[in-house]
């Protein structure tokens, strides 16, 4: 393997055109230079210096190696200021449902990113069972889920308002309410979703006849879709307010969702981390009642 050293030195003395100069410029003594070169020639077994030659040139093996060895000293000083910036040596892995992630959740990342320049964020957005099923198996740091009830273990529970909602272009009450009928068109989440189960238990409770219109993996399909026409839907109220969309009166809002979230470190980063998603979902929900509280409004 080629030493750097010595690479650096040939390189100078090439770059300067005078062993005087390349010497200055490494700040050492010009013999120490010379003798480098030496070495250098040494290892790879051809004089690759014309020191005949005012200024001094390159040989013809040395026009070879001089190419390589920049490259060889560029990659070594990339090398050495990666392993000295701790930029994104450190990762938290966060899971969040897609509509959590708004403007001043972002944010949130962002500053958290910016004040902890080691540590990297990898958030994916999902559906709330596949990312409580992926956070019990270890694969995220921190979670934020939407479910019917909060399990012990959650730092901080919030219920989250949900409505029905359809396009403000449509006739009010869609189907109208006298035509009891008529199939009511849903757009829909995917199966599995907490949203679209809860659709079809509050329609058939209402012995209503349905169908699906519109299905889609992404709260904005779904908001576009119901936007446009298509059909009703059931939706986080904060989510709705930058579209197209009314509140569907003939059915109103829904018990309201429990927004978790979920830690598996109490300290450090991590942590801090915690409290700033905390305090985003602060602004748009309302907190959970505790179980001794809950206990307390009991009848």
């Amino acid at each position: 393997m080629l030493d750097p050293r010595l690479l650096r030195a040939f390189t100078a003395i090439v770059d300067t055109g005078s062993f005087t100069l390349a010497a200055e410029r490494l700040h050492m003594t010009q013999s120490t230079i010379s003798q480098q070169l030496g070495r250098l020639e040494d290892a790879v077994g051809s004089v690759l210096i014309e020191r005949a030659l005012r200024p001094v040139e390159p040989t013809t093996a040395g026009e070879r190696l001089l190419g390589y060895a920049r490259r060889l000293l560029a990659l070594q000083q990339e090398a050495e200021a990666a392993l000295g910036d701790p930029v994104g040596t450190a990762s938290i892995r966060i899971g969040v449902p897609e509509d959590i992630i708004d403007a001043a959740m972002a944010r949130t990342f962002n500053d958290f990113a910016r004040q902890h320049r080691e540590i990297r964020l990898d958030v994916t957005a999902g559906l709330s069972r596949d990312l409580t099923r992926r956070y019990r198996s270890g694969e995220f740091d921190i979670v934020v889920v939407k479910e019917s009830e909060p399990t012990p273990d959650c730092r901080v529970a919030f219920a989250e308002p949900v409505a029905w909602f359809e396009s403000v272009d449509a006739p009010m009450g869609l189907p109208v309410p006298e035509n009891q009928t008529a199939p009511i068109p849903l757009v829909a989440f995917p199966p599995g979703g907490l949203y679209r189960e809860t659709m079809f238990e509050r329609i058939e409770r209402e012995d209503r006849r349905w169908y699906v219109a519109f299905a889609a993996g992404s709260l904005h399909s779904v908001l576009v879709a119901v936007e446009a026409g298509l059909g009703l839907s059931l939706l986080p109220v904060h989510a709705a307010q930058s579209y197209g969309v009314r509140r569907y009166a003939p059915f109103g809002m829904e018990t309201a969702m429990v927004v978790a979230l979920y830690a598996w470190e109490s300290a450090g980063a991590v942590s801090e981390l915690v409290g700033a998603i905390q305090a985003v979902l602060a602004t748009r929900t309302a907190p959970y009642p505790s179980r001794t509280e809950m206990a307390n409004m009991q009848p």
